[in-house]
C-alpha cells in the first residue's frame, strides 16, 4: 500500500497555496524543518514569521495578521499548539472568529522518541471544547492535501492535527473533502467502525481480518470532529449489531465521546478503542507505542467479536 507523510504533504500544499494566494502567511515556533513550513519559508521569506519557542506570542501575532486580511497558518507540535497557546486561541481567535488556521504537528503518540512531554493525547478534547473552533483529523496524506486546501477557503478558526510518520493511503484521490462530513471507506453490515487519523487504516485491516470470520465491518472516516453531520453518523449506524470507535487520542473528549453522544439512546452496544486516562511515554518506534496502548487492528477485531457474541 502506498504511504505518504502528512507533514511533507502539508508543507508542499501550503507552498502551492501560497503561490496562488498572496494573503497566506505562515508562522512558525522554531520547528520549520519538522512541520515542513521550511518549504514556504524558502520561497516566501517575506510572508514567513519565525516566532521562536513562543507559541502564545505566535498565536496572538497571527490574530493580528488576520485582522489585516491575511490567512494566517500557525505551526508547532500539537501538544504546544493546542496547550501552550490555549489562552490566546480562546481569547484572541475563537471569541472573535478570526481567520487563523492552527496546525498541530507530530500529534498523538507519533513523536515516539520524546515521550509524554511532546505527545498530545488531549489536544482534540481541548480544541473541541472551544466555541467557534473547527477540529479536523486527517486519515492520510491525500486527505491532508484536500483538507489544507479546504480550510484555506473556509473563513474562521480551524485546528488540524497531523501525524509525524508515514501513513498508508486510505482516502480515494477523487473523493472531495467537505468540512463536517463523515466518509464511508468500506461498507459492511454487522459492525460499524468510526475512526480517524492512523486508526482508519487500522480499522480497514481489522475489517479484512473479520471478513475471514464472516463478520462484515463498515468503516467510516470521521476526520471532521467539529462540526459533524449527526444525521450521517446515525445513518451509518443503522442496522448494525455493534459500534466501535477508534482514535489515537484520549477516550475523554475525543471521537468516542462524540459518537456515543450522537448515538445516545440507540440501544446498540459500543466499544471504544483509544488511549486510557494516561499520558504517553517514550518508545523504540511508533508501532511499539501503538501496541502498548491497544491501538491495533487486532484490538479492533477482538472488540468486534465481543460485540457480535
Amino acid at each position: 500500500m502506498k504511504t505518504q507523510n502528512q507533514r511533507q504533504v502539508y508543507g508542499e500544499t501550503l507552498l502551492d497555496l501560497g503561490r496562488k494566494n498572496k494573503n497566506i502567511v505562515v508562522l512558525e515556533a522554531d520547528l520549520g524543518k519538522t512541520t515542513m513550513t521550511c518549504l514556504f519559508e524558502r520561497e516566501f521569506p517575506e510572508r514567513f514569521f519565525e516566532m521562536g519557542i513562543g507559541e502564545a506570542n505566535m498565536t496572538s501575532f497571527a490574530a493580528g495578521l488576520s485582522l489585516t486580511g491575511k490567512i494566517a497558518f500557525t505551526n508547532s507540535f500539537a501538544v504546544f499548539a493546542a496547550g501552550r497557546a490555549y489562552d490566546q486561541i480562546r481569547q484572541s481567535i475563537s471569541i472573535s472568529k478570526l481567520n487563523v488556521k492552527i496546525t498541530g504537528s507530530s500529534a498523538g503518540l507519533s513523536d515516539f522518541g520524546d515521550g509524554s512531554t511532546h505527545q498530545s493525547v488531549e489536544d482534540v478534547a481541548i480544541m473541541r471544547a472551544i466555541p467557534n473552533m473547527t477540529v479536523l483529523v486527517p486519515a492520510d496524506g491525500t486527505e491532508v492535501r484536500k483538507m489544507t486546501r479546504k480550510i484555506c477557503e473556509y473563513h474562521g478558526p480551524v485546528y488540524m492535527r497531523l501525524n509525524r510518520n508515514d501513513l498508508p493511503d486510505v482516502v480515494p484521490e477523487d473523493q472531495d473533502f467537505e468540512i463536517g462530513k463523515p466518509y464511508l471507506i468500506r461498507d459492511g453490515s454487522d459492525i460499524v467502525i468510526y475512526a480517524n487519523g492512523i486508526m482508519v487504516s487500522r480499522a480497514l485491516q481489522a475489517a479484512e481480518q473479520l471478513e475471514k470470520e464472516n463478520i462484515s465491518a463498515r468503516v467510516v472516516n470521521v476526520s471532521s470532529l467539529k462540526p459533524v453531520d449527526e444525521n450521517s453518523i446515525k445513518k451509518f449506524a443503522a442496522g448494525v449489531k455493534g459500534i466501535i470507535t477508534a482514535e489515537e487520542h484520549s477516550l475523554i473528549g475525543g471521537l468516542a465521546n462524540l459518537i456515543t453522544y450522537i448515538l445516545r439512546g440507540s440501544g446498540i452496544p459500543v466499544s471504544a478503542i483509544g488511549i486510557e486516562d494516561k499520558f504517553g511515554q517514550s518508545g523504540h518506534d511508533y508501532d511499539e507505542l501503538l501496541k502498548a496502548y491497544g491501538l491495533t487492528a487486532e484490538n479492533i477485531s477482538r472488540s468486534a467479536r465481543e460485540l457480535i457474541s
